[in-house]
């Protein structure tokens, strides 16, 4: 089902079946990874139960998409625009392409993480972040939240902390990533 854009948020039809099917099933958000994408993700995501939605992301790639004559606003490809083998991979990483198994022993990625790494909190933090979703081929506008729940979905702990260290390099910062 698609959203048709911000028709959404006045289509109280459209609204109570994306509930219904929320609730029945589950959902799969995927939009666009521009400022129009995430608020139609976020005005979804916030109208169902968060155990009932799962997220997907396509990176940003710059672009014109071929069925327009322009660029987009943001200048970046929408879902429509990606080829196959990025929406797969977006659909991998948010769990949903993949035999899901139990790891109740798995180290998570949490809060003080980022912090520690430098990815919040710091002056260089902002360009840190940056670096690093563009390390998990992530869009630029993920909340602190959000990004820590898709890293911690398609990232292992080690991971997060190889790339962190990788990061850090770059900035001279051989003293963060310890933990």
């Amino acid at each position: 089902m698609t959203t048709d854009g911000f028709s959404v948020f006045k289509d109280k039809e459209k609204q109570r079946l994306i509930k219904r099917l929320a609730a029945a099933r589950g959902i799969l958000v995927l939009t666009d990874s521009d400022s129009a994408g995430f608020m139609i993700r976020s005005f979804i995501g916030g109208s169902v139960p968060q155990d009932m939605v799962t997220h997907a992301y396509i990176p940003d790639i710059v672009g014109k998409e071929s069925r327009k004559r322009t660029c987009s606003k943001e200048g970046k490809l929408g879902v429509e625009g990606v080829s196959e083998k990025v929406i797969i991979s977006a659909l991998e990483k948010s769990g949903i392409i993949y035999e899901k198994t139990d790891c109740p022993d798995r180290r998570l990625i949490t809060n003080i993480d980022l912090y520690e790494d430098g990815f919040s909190g710091t002056k260089l933090s902002a360009q840190k972040r940056k670096l690093l979703l563009e390390f998990f081929a992530l869009p630029t506008k993920l909340s602190t939240a959000s990004l820590i729940s898709i890293l911690n979905t398609f990232a292992a702990y080690d991971e997060y902390k190889a790339a962190a260290e990788k990061i850090n390099r770059q900035f001279g910062d051989d003293s963060l990533c310890s933990g």
